[in-house]
């Protein structure tokens, strides 16, 4: 068991302009914390990290563990992975949360793995239950299900958590926190892979879950064909496209479009939903909409009732009279 009730947070500062999760968990920790009593720790590896430091004390850290140091200059999974189990063995936090990103769920296993304790993987929710237990939310079964996990036993209690799930707290300019400044330890051990060469190649278009307009689409629309609208309308209009399960599965639009318990959260000032019932796998990621334009054959659908404005219409049709509006009015 652990010595103290700190939560952890690992620093994921890689994107750090457009992936905000680090700055997310860390407002969820925060009200965790707040119940507890406990500590809101970060941690971070690097070189020249001041700039993050304080941003994550400027958004609810009350501690930040660094590590600043040349050797630690390119990330390294078997370095930086090796470094943040032994800190956990020396300070001994009850809770340690990574983002669910491509960065976090490679690292995260690993350090599980080395600590012997438990991870749930892409949680949409983080609870405590009535002994002061991490209950970790996360979607099972495909989506079909939400399961409810703890760590009775084993600590620390871990868990990546998708970008976009919590709201991030303000920027506090007058915020204080402690920073503790640590070595590498002399043992570090050598990587056994060397970096060559690394190139950033920024990604052509905005993720889904920062876009101010989604445009998501269900098996509604039809067939492939007439979803592909979707993607025209999203361009006329600067937005980004979402997809339920089954129109993923049907291969109408890739998994990274997917909104849901299995895919992302999102949280657009305008949502547009196009030929989707409503299943609650698919709903419950979009409770972060400010307005939802819905858009079905069937006025009953939950989607419909979800909305702020629901039109009972064929969703291919609507679609491709907005599509026309836009354009002559574009023309004029």
């Amino acid at each position: 068991m652990s010595s103290n009730k700190d939560i952890w947070v690992f620093g994921d500062y890689r994107n750090y302009f457009q992936n905000r999760v680090t700055l997310q968990i860390l407002a969820r920790a925060a009200d965790l914390a707040s119940t507890t009593g406990s500590s809101v720790c970060a941690v971070v590896f690097g070189r020249d990290v001041d700039e993050y430091v304080a941003e994550y004390i400027a958004h609810g850290a009350q501690k930040v563990f660094v590590m600043d140091d040349p050797v630690l200059n390119t990330y390294s999974i078997e370095t930086y992975s090796w470094l943040m189990s032994r800190l956990v063995k020396l300070y001994k936090p009850e809770t340690l949360l990574v983002g669910a990103t491509r960065f976090g769920q490679e690292i995260a296993p690993r350090v599980a793995k080395k600590l012997k304790t438990g991870l749930t993987a892409d949680c949409i929710d983080l609870e405590l239950d009535e002994k002061g237990r991490l209950v970790q939310i996360a979607p099972s079964f495909g989506g079909n299900l939400i399961a409810k996990i703890i760590t009775p036993v084993q600590r620390p209690q871990m868990a990546t958590i998708r970008p976009g799930t919590f709201q991030e707290l303000p920027h506090d300019y007058d915020a204080k926190g402690e920073v503790i400044c640590l070595p590498v330890p002399e043992d570090l051990p050598k990587d056994a892979i060397r970096l060559v060469t690394s190139e950033r190649r920024p990604s052509e278009k905005q993720k889904i879950e920062d876009a101010d307009i989604v445009i998501c689409g269900g098996r509604g629309m039809g067939s492939k064909g007439k979803f592909k609208k979707l993607f025209e309308l999203a361009e006329l209009m600067n937005a980004e496209v979402g997809a339920t399960r089954p129109v993923v599965y049907s291969e109408w639009a890739s998994h990274d479009s997917l909104v849901g318990q299995a895919g992302k959260n999102i949280k657009p000032k305008i949502l547009l939903s196009f030929g989707i019932s409503g299943a609650i796998q698919h709903t419950s990621a979009l409770m972060g909409a400010d307005f939802i334009i819905a858009v079905n054959k069937n006025p009953n659908a939950t989607m419909m009732k979800m909305a702020d404005l629901a039109i009972v219409a064929d969703a291919n049709q609507m679609c491709l009279g907005i599509i026309k509006a836009i354009k002559e009015k574009i023309r004029t």
